[in-house]
């Protein structure tokens, strides 16, 4: 191969960082700065120039598609197999040293790889044999502490308990799994990488036979590196064998689940010798996006710092649209995509994303009403969510006692000691006698031909759907299922979960109460109101929002938007305490990543960016007024055009009867409001006092008004029997 085929695709910049003749390199490439390519054409000059071997070159990657892209860059570029080269992720290597080194390891030479699946199994084998109670001891829980404390180096013997009950136990349960582990030859993913590092510093003619032979390591998103990747980095370079890491110490947004960004912050300081190159040279948006996202990330202090641009045009300004609310700022984003989907745009040029996933639902209502497809990206559809179907099981049974699939569902969830030998024995009784699982459960207890314990939780929960059916009688359905939730015991249960995760799964439960109080109920249907919201969420699960083909809008977190792009971007939910959330603003690490997190949303978009906030949102049940995102003022608004919302925002008149109407904006007078009353208007009410009239929604005696009463909060009444007055 020519030099010329591998230096004339690069850009200077590009150039240096691939001849560089040094001992080590940091390379800074910012987004869209073309990072692989850099990567691949280092790769080649080694090999076609500096004459080294393919089988001394280490290649690390963090993802199987990205590994699978390097290898077939490298065979296109090089034009040989590239089969025998250790390119790929740090699992996937380690996994292939242990199995070279599988004695040298202390393990069975076919050992068994647990997926994560598989090792929540066994950790909750191992909690039950240690009769502990799963519900205060969830194996998910124990699961994430051994992995955190694995991504760290620790075995259970390096921890110390520090007198801390919690604590001590945690650390039996470690040692337990670890026993059974080793007893049955079995290996985790976090273990994979522990075990290789061990195997390297106990077994130095092992080290030293791989320092002899990679003479030259890549990796790839250095600054996703965990504790232990980065000892497993810098056991393996040693004093001799130089390092080409390529990262972007701001799009490090993975703090949540291990990665250091400190890590991309000290390599020079650590390898002596290190010669540092900035790609700022960005072939992917325009200059207006890449100036914002400048501004935004400048705010960060502790960065090491690089500045975008781009040679091509400043395009659009960033389209900055404020709300009334979350469902009109659903409605005015897809109605932006079906105007430029009518003018030949693909759907799938559009991508749709938000801080939370929970945030998604009123975006699929909003799609599916527009007849557009859509796909969630890395996650399920609202109404698919685990979380949210263990919520409505408990509301099925409560509206029918005979649902057996809801039975099954939530009997044990969240879990009361009511084992599978005792759900066989419901099964059994029903499928003899020919009745309900409920039924059956009912007449298993009257007659006590259970075991004590499982008689007892079984009891518990029969009384608990009872009382609750009983508590919510006469309750509007927000309140109905915002009761339930509570009172079921699944938020305490996800709360256990520490991590990203759970959070997300607590803020799904809140937004389905969210969903419940903004459900149009239509009386002139033969069915109660919990039986329509029950319906509505069967058909909006059933409903795909995918079609055939792959031209569907996507939908997504921003975490989850990383490595992709887009010609248009709907960074939406733009405001304080949603994004940055509540639990980031306190602590300014935690800020600072929140910041990169916005700034990876802003460089997701090559021509057009959309900016949205509201200026109400009911989050946790509750009408919130929140700020817009101090991420927005940090813009210069000389790059921004401020979309003034229409003079009133129109009824999603074409949602399905079972869905809500879009409120309406409070700056416009509205010659059709019920009772005469106009948005912001001053009003008493006998019971609540004085409150502003905020929204409303339908029209006759079905009308409702949205009042924010000054003591009461916010409340929906019916306009017919308010009894309001101007105040």
């Amino acid at each position: 191969m020519d030099v010329s085929e591998i230096l004339n695709p690069l850009n200077e910049a590009q150039r240096s960082a691939v001849t560089v003749d040094g001992q080590h390199a940091l390379i800074l490439a910012g987004a869209g700065s073309g990072k692989t390519r850099v990567l691949v054409h280092r790769i080649s000059w080694l090999i076609e120039v500096e004459k080294v071997s393919p089988y001394a070159v280490l290649a690390v990657t963090f993802t199987n598609k990205a590994s699978a892209e390097m290898r077939g860059r490298i065979e296109s570029l090089l034009g040989i197999p590239v089969g025998s080269m250790w390119v790929g992720t740090f699992h996937s290597l380690a996994h292939r040293l242990l199995r070279a080194h599988w004695q040298d390891a202390d393990l069975p030479q076919g050992f068994q790889i647990l997926d994560s699946q598989d090792q929540q199994r066994v950790i909750k084998r191992l909690i039950k044999a240690m009769d502990l109670d799963d519900s205060q001891w969830p194996a998910k829980q124990a699961q994430g502490f051994i992995n955190s404390r694995k991504d760290e180096g620790l075995r259970s013997a390096h921890i110390e308990d520090r007198g801390d009950p919690y604590l001590r136990q945690m650390i039996k349960i470690y040692q337990g799994y670890e026993e059974i582990c080793q007893r049955g030859g079995l290996i985790d993913f976090a273990e994979l990488l522990l075990r290789a590092l061990e195997l390297w510093r106990n077994k130095p003619d092992v080290l030293n036979h791989y320092r002899s032979r990679f003479s030259h390591i890549l990796v790839d998103e250095f600054q996703d590196t965990n504790s232990i990747q980065y000892a497993w980095v810098q056991l393996l370079a040693g004093d001799q064998n130089k390092l080409f890491v390529v990262g972007d110490d701001d799009q490090s947004i993975y703090g949540w689940r291990g990665a250091k960004i400190e890590n991309i912050q000290r390599f020079s300081k650590d390898f002596s010798g290190t010669q540092t190159f900035r790609l700022e040279q960005n072939y992917r948006s325009t200059g207006n996006i890449l100036k914002a996202a400048n501004a935004l990330i400048a705010n960060n202090t502790s960065r090491l710092g690089k500045e975008l641009w781009t040679d091509g045009n400043n395009g659009e300004p960033i389209q900055l649209y404020r709300a009334f609310n979350d469902f009109e700022e659903a409605r005015y984003v897809v109605e932006q995509i079906s105007i430029y989907t009518e003018l030949d745009m693909r759907r799938d040029d559009h991508a749709i994303l938000y801080r939370s996933n929970a945030q998604s639902r009123l975006f699929e209502e909003a799609l599916l009403a527009r007849g557009i497809s859509y796909r969630v990206y890395g996650g399920l559809r609202f109404y698919e969510r685990a979380e949210i179907k263990d919520a409505l099981a408990y509301l099925r049974l409560m509206s029918n006692r005979h649902d057996d699939p809801s039975f099954e569902r939530v009997v044990n969830l969240p879990t009361r000691g009511i084992g599978e030998r005792s759900l066989q024995a419901i099964r059994d009784h029903s499928r003899d006698y020919r009745v309900s699982l409920w039924d059956a459960a009912c007449t298993l207890c009257q007659q006590q031909l259970l075991a004590s314990r499982a008689m007892s939780a079984l009891s518990g929960f029969i009384s608990l759907i009872e009382k609750l059916a009983g508590d919510c009688d006469g309750l509007d359905l927000g309140d109905t299922v915002e009761l339930v939730i509570e009172h079921v015991g699944l938020i305490e249960h996800f709360k256990k979960d520490k991590g990203e995760r759970g959070q997300a799964r607590i803020e799904n439960l809140d937004e389905l109460g969210t969903a419940a109080r903004q459900f149009q109920y239509d009386e002139s249907i033969d069915m109660s109101q919990l039986d329509a919201f029950l319906s509505h969420a069967s058909l909006e699960s059933g409903e795909s929002g995918d079609s055939q083909s792959d031209d569907c809008v996507q939908l997504m977190t921003l975490h989850s938007a990383k490595g992709l792009e887009f010609p248009a971007v709907f960074l939406c939910g733009v405001e304080e305490g949603l994004f940055p959330h509540k639990m980031s603003i306190e602590e300014p690490g935690r800020l600072e990543e929140e910041r990169r997190l916005c700034y990876v949303g802003i460089t997701r978009a090559r021509q057009r960016l959309y900016i949205t906030h509201a200026e109400t949102r009911r989050i946790h049940g509750a009408e919130t007024f929140p700020a817009p995102s101090r991420f927005i003022n940090e813009i210069p608004e000389e790059l921004i055009k401020e979309i003034r919302p229409k003079q009133r925002a129109p009824q999603v008149s074409t949602l399905r009867h079972l869905r809500p109407q879009t409120a309406r904006r409070r700056s416009a007078p509205l010659d059709d409001a019920p009772l005469g009353l106009r948005l912001g208007q001053q009003v008493s009410h006998p019971k609540f006092g004085e409150g502003t009239v905020m929204s409303y929604e339908g029209q006759g005696k079905q009308a409702r008004v949205q009042v924010n009463f000054n003591a009461a909060g916010s409340k929906w009444l019916v306009a017919a029997y308010a009894n309001l007055q101007a105040v």
